[in-house]
């Protein structure tokens, strides 16, 4: 074969790579654009559906989480929600928070709270917000109440020779703090904090599951329950799973045919949609070795602060 026709092979080769690259980024376009009308985006659809969001982890003041339960409530095709629910718990107002703003989708359409395996503090707290509380036999719910902890390395910094002076406005500012030993006064402070905000708690809860408070504070000592002892102290409404989250919508008006739609992050969500396409574009093009979408997401630690009192359940611990 002479140098003209290796030439010509070669430049064909090149226009073909060319063309299927352009025709697999056409395609990919066209996923993603049919995705976003059929998903909304990764946060919605545009079909009458059952939204669902799942709340996971740590509970904070999540902002991103709030704008989606906005959404559902405001939109015309999601018939009803399930909040689906696997946590721990975390900062009381980041609950507080979470069980207003679900409280108000629950005033446009029924809401269903599924307690999967553990829902406990602020995690229970959130699941009152349901107008049902659907739970698995064995899940862990209940430890309802609130915690304050801070740390004390006074003892290390006199080993070490390290001390700390302050001046201060009053003896009660920047209470109770690490450096020493807290005074009566800075515990007595941050008591009535934990109990005014715990007392809070209890009343949402006897307003919600329609108990006596006397009745609810004493479960309300912090002991963590199964579903079945939860549906037998009132603290859920039914053991089962999605066919009786189902059958509860149906008899709320709305038809069990209807799909459900995960409500997602954005960045969980179509982001990584994308991010899984273009990975595929890439090994079907030939073009070097496979990239997977871990490695086209932006990487970074998540960190997680907890501001405040605290409504967890085995806190601090892994």
């Amino acid at each position: 074969m002479d140098q003209m026709a290796i030439a010509d092979r070669r430049s064909l080769r090149r226009k073909l790579s060319f063309w299927r690259v352009v025709a697999l980024v056409f395609l990919v376009g066209i996923g993603f654009a049919l995705y976003r009308v059929v998903a909304g985006d990764g946060v919605g659809s545009a079909v009458p559906h059952v939204a669902r969001i799942e709340i996971s982890g740590m509970i904070t003041d999540d902002k991103d989480l709030l704008e989606r339960l906005e959404k559902i409530a405001q939109s015309s095709q999601a018939k009803a929600l399930i909040v689906s629910i696997s946590s721990p718990g975390g900062t009381t107002y980041g609950g507080e928070r979470i069980f207003k703003a679900i409280r108000k989708v629950s005033e446009k359409k029924p809401v269903v709270s599924d307690i999967r395996t553990l829902a406990a503090s602020a995690g229970y707290m959130i699941a009152t917000a349901g107008d049902q509380i659907v739970a698995g036999e064995s899940s862990i719910t209940g430890s309802i109440g609130v915690i304050f902890q801070y740390p004390q390395i006074d003892e290390v910094m006199k080993k070490i020779g390290v001390s700390l002076q302050e001046i201060k406005s009053a003896p009660l500012k920047a209470e109770p703090s690490p450096f020493h030993p807290a005074s009566e006064e800075a515990k007595t402070m941050i008591r009535n904090m934990v109990m005014d905000s715990y007392a809070w708690f209890v009343d949402l809860v006897a307003d919600r599951r329609k108990l006596p408070r006397d009745e609810v504070l004493k479960l309300a000592d912090g002991t963590i329950f199964t579903g079945r002892q939860a549906l037998s102290a009132k603290l859920v409404d039914k053991l089962g799973g999605e066919e009786d989250i189902r059958a509860y919508f149906e008899s709320r008006g709305v038809s069990k045919d209807l799909p459900v739609v995960d409500w997602k992050e954005r960045n969980s969500s179509s982001s990584f949609w994308l991010a899984s396409a273009v990975s595929e574009l890439f090994k079907l093009s030939g073009f070097g070795q496979t990239i997977t979408p871990d490695a086209l997401r932006t990487f970074g630690a998540d960190k997680l602060f907890l501001d405040g009192l605290v409504s967890v359940w085995q806190v601090g611990r892994g």
